[in-house]
C-alpha cells in the first residue's frame, strides 16, 4: 500500500492508487503532503499513454503552483489548475497519440481552520463531522448535476449509462484563470474534528457515499486503513477503473468518532446547504417588531420629503434640453461616475469603444459586451475599459491595418489615481491581423485579466517611465518577447502566466526582457516553457528575490507517485 503520513503536523493522512481489476494501466495520479496542508486527485482522460501523459503534466503544474506559497489560496488554486490545463493542451499539440488527452481534478488546501478546493470535473471530495458524510464538490456531467440537484437517486446515477460524460476537463481547450464555468473554487472550514476524501471516480461510481462514511469512520484513527479498505470495496464491487483515494483527518477527528460510535452514518445535503457567509440559509436572522417613538418619525418623515423634493428638482432639471449636458456632462465632478455601454446588442449607448471613449469622463466605466472589436485602441487616464464577460470581448486590427500597437496608453497620467485600466479582452494577431505589439504603456496604467496572443514583436512594452500595473493575464503563444520592462519603467508585475512565448520567430526569445535600468517588481508570476531564458536582464541583486516570489523556469519532473497493482 502506497500511502503518505503526516509527520509533525496537525492532520493525519494516507493514500493510494490501485489499478482496478479490468484495467492494464493506471491513469490516475494523486498528491498527499500533510505538513503543507496540499492534497489531489488526478484522473486521466485519452486512454493508455495520452491519460498518464495528461496526469503526469497536470501533477507537474500544480505543485509547481502550489507548492509556492505565495497569494491567496483561491488564487493559487485556479493558477495552478490553469497552468495544469494549458500545459496539457500544449502537450495535446505536440504528438499525434496525444491529440485530445486531457484529465480532471480534485485539489484541496487545508490551513488554519478553512478548506479551499480547486475542482475541474468528476473526481470528487468528501467531508465527514459528526457521524455524516457531506458531498463538497459537484460533478460536471450531466448525470451528476442531476444527481446534485436531486432529480436522481445516488444509487441511480451510479448505473446510469451517461455516468462517464463530462462537460469540464483540465486539457482540451486553453483557458484563463478567471474564465467563468472552468473551474470550481469552494472555500469552507474545516473544524479540527472532521476528515476529508479525495477520490477518483473509480470509487464514487462504485461504493456509494454510505458505505464511503461506514469505512471512514470505522477505521477513523488509522487514515492507511481507510484508503486500503475503500480501495478494497470499489475492487470488490468489479473494480472497473482505476480508484484512487487521498484521506485526511484534523487531530481531533478520531476522538470524535468514538464519542459517536454507533451513530448512524446519513448522507448529508449538497454543499450549497452548507454555507457560513453572512446572508447564507444558516444566518439569516430573524425580525424583531421594534417601537419608534413619534418624533423620530417626524424627523424622519421631514428628511424623505426633503429627499423627495431634491429628486423632483434634478428630474426636472435634466427634463431641459441642453441643461442637463451642461450640468451632468460638461461641468459634473469626477466623483459622479458614469457607467457607459458598448455593444452590438439594442441596448448598448454606442457601437464602438472609440466613440464611448470620446464621451466619457475620468472615472468612469465603459463596459463592453462580447464581440470583435476593431483597434488601435487608444486608452484615457482615469476611465475603465471592461469586458462584460472575460475574454469574450476581443481586440483586433482591421484586416489591412497593422497597428504598431493594439492598445496604447498613451504619456499624460501619472499615479495610479488617474491610471486608466483595462480589464477582461482577448487581444489576438494572426496572420490575418498581424500586430506587431499587444499592448504599449507609456505611462501609468492597470492591465487586468487580459489575455494577449499572436503579438510579432512583443506582447506587453512597458516604456521608460511607464508605473503600470499588469495583473492576473495570460500572455501566451506570441512570436516575440512576453513582456519587454524598458529601461526607467518601474511596473508592477502579479500573478501573471506567462507561457510558450518566442518560440515561433528566427529566433528564441525569452518570457519577460529587463533593460538595464528598469526596476520591475514581480510577484507571484509563472514563467514557464518560453524560447530562451524565461527571464533575462536582471540585476544581480534582484535575482533571489524573484526566483523566492515568483515561479521561473521549468522545475525538476518529481518521482511518478507509486501505485499499487492487484495480481
Amino acid at each position: 500500500m502506497a500511502s503518505t503520513d503526516a509527520e509533525r503536523a496537525p492532520l493525519s493522512a494516507a493514500a493510494a492508487s490501485d489499478t482496478g481489476m479490468r484495467r492494464e494501466n493506471n491513469e490516475d495520479r494523486y498528491y498527499c503532503d500533510a505538513g503543507r496542508g496540499l492534497f489531489m486527485v488526478i484522473d486521466g482522460v485519452g486512454g493508455h499513454a495520452a491519460g498518464e501523459k495528461a496526469a503526469e503534466a497536470a501533477l507537474l503544474m500544480l505543485r509547481t503552483r502550489l507548492e509556492r506559497e505565495t497569494g491567496a489560496p483561491e488564487d493559487r488554486l485556479r493558477e495552478a489548475i490553469t497552468l495544469a490545463n494549458n500545459e496539457v493542451f500544449r502537450l495535446a499539440q505536440t504528438e499525434p497519440e496525444w491529440n485530445g488527452m486531457a484529465c480532471v481534478l480534485t485539489s484541496a488546501l487545508v490551513r488554519d481552520g478553512r478548506l479551499v478546493v480547486g475542482h475541474v470535473g468528476d473526481t470528487r471530495l468528501y467531508a465527514f463531522r459528526d457521524g455524516r458524510v457531506r458531498k463538497v464538490t459537484h460533478d460536471h456531467s450531466p448525470v451528476g448535476e442531476r444527481e446534485d440537484r436531486g432529480e436522481l437517486e445516488e444509487s441511480d446515477a451510479m448505473r446510469h449509462p451517461r455516468r462517464n460524460e463530462i462537460y469540464r476537463d483540465v486539457g482540451s481547450e486553453p483557458h484563463n484563470p478567471t474564465d467563468e464555468h472552468f473551474i470550481e473554487i469552494l472555500n469552507l472550514p474545516f473544524e479540527d474534528d472532521s476528515a476529508i476524501l479525495l477520490c477518483s471516480d473509480g470509487l464514487s461510481d462504485l461504493v456509494d457515499s454510505k458505505r464511503v462514511a461506514e469505512i471512514v469512520y470505522e477505521h477513523a484513527a488509522a487514515p492507511e486503513q481507510v484508503v486500503k479498505q475503500l480501495i478494497q470495496a470499489a475492487n470488490d464491487a468489479g473494480g472497473k477503473d482505476n480508484v484512487t483515494a487521498v484521506f485526511a483527518a484534523g487531530p481531533r477527528f478520531a476522538d470524535a468518532v468514538r464519542r459517536i460510535a454507533g451513530t448512524a452514518l446519513q448522507p448529508s445535503p449538497p454543499v450549497d446547504g452548507w454555507q457560513t457567509a453572512t446572508g447564507g440559509p444558516q444566518n439569516r436572522s430573524r425580525r424583531r417588531r421594534v417601537s419608534i417613538p413619534w418624533w423620530v418619525a417626524v424627523t424622519a418623515a421631514l428628511a424623505i420629503g426633503c429627499a423627495l423634493g431634491l429628486a423632483l428638482a434634478f428630474l426636472a432639471l435634466t427634463r431641459v434640453d441642453g441643461v442637463s449636458e451642461w450640468v451632468l456632462e460638461a461641468n459634473r465632478p469626477e466623483t459622479w461616475a458614469r457607467t457607459w455601454t458598448v455593444g452590438f446588442d439594442t441596448g448598448a449607448e454606442f457601437t464602438t469603444i472609440e466613440d464611448a471613449l470620446v464621451q466619457a469622463q475620468p472615472g468612469d466605466t465603459i463596459r463592453v459586451g462580447p464581440g470583435e472589436y476593431r483597434t488601435p485602441l487608444v486608452m484615457r487616464p482615469g476611465i475603465a475599459v471592461v469586458s462584460v464577460k472575460p475574454h469574450e470581448a476581443i481586440l483586433r486590427p482591421a484586416a489591412d491595418a497593422r497597428p504598431l500597437a493594439v492598445v496604447l496608453f498613451p504619456p499624460g497620467a501619472h499615479g495610479n489615481d488617474a491610471a486608466a485600466k483595462l480589464a477582461g479582452f482577448r487581444i489576438s494577431g494572426d496572420v490575418e491581423h498581424p500586430v506587431d505589439f499587444g499592448i504599449l504603456v507609456e505611462a501609468a496604467g492597470e492591465v487586468d485579466d487580459v489575455e494577449v496572443s499572436g503579438a510579432a514583436r512583443a506582447a506587453v512594452v512597458l516604456q521608460s517611465g511607464s508605473r503600470a500595473v499588469v495583473r492576473g493575464s495570460y500572455i501566451h503563444d506570441n512570436a516575440g518577447i512576453g513582456i519587454i520592462v524598458r529601461a526607467g519603467a518601474a511596473p508592477r508585475l502579479q500573478h501573471n502566466v506567462i507561457t510558450a512565448n518566442g518560440k515561433s520567430g528566427a529566433r528564441p526569445l525569452p518570457g519577460i526582457e529587463v533593460q538595464e535600468g528598469a526596476n520591475p517588481h514581480l510577484f507571484g508570476n509563472i514563467v514557464l516553457g518560453n524560447g530562451d531564458d524565461q527571464v533575462v536582464g536582471l540585476p544581480a541583486a534582484g535575482r533571489a528575490d524573484v526566483a523566492r516570489d515568483n515561479i521561473v523556469g521549468q522545475p525538476p519532473t518529481p518521482p511518478k507517485a507509486p501505485a499499487i497493482r492487484r495480481p
